[in-house]
């Protein structure tokens, strides 16, 4: 009778481990549907913009597109850094008690970013550095003058707007997706999702 226990027990347990590894296994295998008795894999993708054909074919071959390209590759990560941080500003200047304080910690803020990416501003373009101050108006819906008004007042904003004016640009320009900035507002949906 011990003889032919062993041999059950022996097999129940493989069976449990057959019945577990196949559960785990079953977590690992990717959604599918059965359509007329074929098992088909499901796969998620992001979406996928479609442009009229004429848009890549003239843009490839005009060096202004690369240059665009260029820019907002340059330029758009930036943009996105500058949202974030404003996020994570705005939520830690919360937390302190009095005014004082806030404006105390905006200044060095200010000071440490300004050391920080000065050099990196430095390097870019005057087209580069209007791109990016339309880009931060299109990540943080609000234009740069906005949000160094909010952030520094308004005597410090109209400072800073004055020197862009004198490069030739303005703190107070908007992102126009529908207008001027229709192709390159492609052009950063097609960066962002890895396309070009």
């Amino acid at each position: 009778m011990k003889q032919h226990l062993f041999p059950i027990v022996l097999i129940f347990c493989t069976a449990c481990l057959k019945v577990a590894a196949q559960n785990d296994f079953k977590q690992n295998i990717p959604p599918f549907s059965i359509e007329n008795g074929d098992t088909v894999k499901v796969y998620v993708m992001d979406d996928i913009p479609i442009y009229p054909e004429r848009f890549y074919t003239m843009l490839q071959e005009d060096a202004k597109y690369r240059k665009t390209v260029r820019d907002v590759k340059k330029t758009l990560p930036y943009a996105k850094l500058i949202y974030r941080t404003l996020i994570e500003t705005y939520e830690y200047i919360m937390t302190f008690p009095t005014e004082e304080e806030r404006q105390a910690h905006l200044k060095r803020m200010e000071k440490d970013l300004f050391a920080e990416y000065k050099p990196v501003l430095k390097k870019m373009s005057l087209s580069q550095g209007k791109l990016l101050i339309r880009l931060i108006d299109r990540e943080c819906n609000q234009s740069s003058y906005d949000l160094l008004k909010a952030f520094l007042g308004p005597l410090r904003a109209g400072f800073w707007n004055f020197f862009a004016g004198l490069l030739g640009a303005s703190l107070k320009t908007q992102w126009d997706e529908n207008g001027r900035d229709a192709d390159t507002e492609k052009i950063v949906v097609m960066v962002e999702q890895g396309l070009i």
